[in-house]
């Protein structure tokens, strides 16, 4: 019989630190910059990604340290996640934490770490780095769902 992948056998909570890591398809989605309308509480996407976020790899260039350098960084784990609205919906982090599996690109089904750029899932071409951003406001984007 085949054995199942770790992320179908385990709970968040019960993987180990490289099973974790390795459910983030660098999508980078979660490090855009994002503004929270204070009338609704609907949080918008922007199209800038965080100071550390590397918007052609779409990868923290500081990921060890980051919260030390960008505060406001949040550290996902299972206890967090599922109250992290703003996570986007092809997080795998929020998609098992709702029950739903991995969706085809993933790079832990298809084997390719491209995969995710290739189906145009990602940050890739579409974002800018804090630094030649202006104001947030002029930003906002729907894009990242």
């Amino acid at each position: 019989m085949k054995k199942l992948p770790f992320w179908r056998e385990k709970k968040l909570s019960q993987m180990n630190s490289q099973e974790w890591e390795s459910l983030c398809d660098g999508c980078g989605k979660c490090c855009l910059e994002k503004l929270e309308d204070l009338d609704t509480g609907e949080i918008n996407y922007t199209n800038i990604g965080c100071e550390l976020l590397d918007v052609k790899g779409c990868r923290c260039m500081n990921y060890e340290e980051r919260d030390r350098y960008v505060p406001d960084c949040v550290r996902l784990n299972s206890i967090n996640i599922a109250s992290l609205k703003w996570m986007p919906s092809t997080c795998a982090y929020k998609l098992l934490s709702e029950g739903k599996d991995l969706p085809d690109w993933h790079p832990l089904i298809s084997g390719n770490p491209n995969s995710v750029h290739e189906a145009k899932v990602s940050i890739r071409g579409r974002a800018i780095a804090a630094a030649a951003a202006g104001d947030l406001e002029d930003h906002i984007v729907q894009w990242p769902k």
